[in-house]
Formats: C-alpha cells, structure tokens, sequence
C-alpha cells in the first residue's frame, strides 16, 4: 500500500514521464522511416535505427521543440511575476504583481520549520533558490537552442552538398533564414497556445482540474480570490 500511496502521489509526473518516452520512441520511428524514404529516393543507402536516432537530423527536430517548450515556461514564469490578466487561473489578482515581500515568500526570518533550507539562508543562496525554476528552465532552454544550432548546421550542409551549394559555418547557419523558419514555427504555436490558455480559462471550466477555477467562480473572479 505504501508503494501504491507513492505512485499516486507522484502520477501526473509519471503520466507525462511515459507520455513523453512513448512519444519520442514513436517519433524516432517514424523518422527513421521518412529518413530511409528519403534517403532511397536520392540512390543512397538507408540507415539503421541506432544510426538515425544519433544523426543530427533526429537530434534537430527534437531540440527544436524543445527549445520552443522551455522558452514557452521561461517566458511565462517571468511574465507572471509583474504581468496579471483579471478572472485568469493563470494569473495572480490584480494588486499582486512584482516578487512579493519576504513574509508573503515565507524566506529568512519568515520561513516556517519546514520550508526549504535555502528559503531559510541568506545572501546569494536564498537569491539563487528564489529565482532557481526561471534559471533552470532558461538553461535547458538554451541549451535545446544551441543543439538545435549544431545539429541543424550539420543537416543543412548535407543538403546543400546535395544541391551542389557551398557549406556554411555555425554562424552563417543561425543567421538563416532556414534556422529562423524552424524556429519560429515552433514558437509561434507556443506563444498561442498560452495566450490561448490564459485567455479561455477566464471564461470556461473544467471541473476537477487544477489549471481550472471552481465551476461556480464568477468569470472575474482569479482562483487565487477565490480561495
């Protein structure tokens, strides 16, 4: 029972744990086909699984989602700190914006016995611990974009070898129009889909969820003020 109490307590990280390998695995599949597809239909001979998932061509169409991902939460972690948008689960109400005091934190002398050691310290460590979710999700952020920028240089110098072009270098490649056509298709769908989510929770429901306000909370109403 212990052990089911732990699962349960942790199941919407292992949902999306095994939502996400099954997803990658069926993704790498399904390029490695339209890979060997391609590459017979330019008289070359295809490859194996192993040597497709380590290829640049896998490693770019997976940093670049992931880049648009990580700079989708970056982004709106910060925006949330100073920006409010009123009825909004996604938002904090209206009169809250900016980091709060050190007692709305519960940090320093504020902190309860059972807060976080770093909430508790002072000087750069309780800094770093305060701002730590927005630099790590920065960091994988960049990260994702800078593999994206090698891999995505690698693949497109095949295919300008292909087509007969010169090859260009790390720079000349981010500074593409290729570079930024991948890039913000994804980000674009990324900056919808959270103004998308911001703006329809305000006026729709979904009972049960926590990315939802109570059925009954008037449309103005933040599920902060509700509380």
């Amino acid at each position: 029972m212990k052990g089911q109490g732990g699962i349960r307590q942790h199941g919407l990280s292992l949902l999306f744990a095994v939502l996400f390998l099954a997803a990658l695995i069926g993704q790498s599949f399904a390029g490695l086909a339209v890979y060997n597809e391609d590459q017979l239909s330019h008289g070359q001979a295809v490859v194996t699984y192993w040597q497709f998932v380590t290829s640049s061509a896998f490693v770019v169409d997976v940093a670049e989602n992931w880049q648009s991902e990580y700079l989708q939460f970056f982004l709106f972690i910060l925006a949330t700190i100073w920006f409010i948008e009123k009825g909004s689960p996604e938002s904090k109400k209206p009169g809250d914006e900016g980091v709060g005091t050190d007692e709305e934190q519960l940090v320093g002398p504020h902190a309860r016995p059972d807060s976080p050691r770093w909430a508790k310290a002072e000087g750069w460590r309780r800094t770093l611990y305060s701002n730590s979710l927005l630099l790590v999700m920065g960091a994988i952020f960049l990260l994702s974009l800078w593999a994206q920028s090698l891999a995505g240089t690698v693949v497109y110098n095949e295919e300008q070898a292909e087509h007969g072009q010169p090859a260009v270098d790390w720079l000349g490649y981010v500074l593409s129009a290729d570079f930024w056509n991948r890039t913000l298709q994804n980000w674009q769908s990324e900056f919808l889909a959270v103004g998308s989510m911001v703006v329809l929770s305000i006026y729709l429901r979904q009972r049960g969820s926590a990315e939802s306000k109570p059925v009954g909370v008037p449309h103005h109403t933040s599920s902060t003020e509700s509380e």
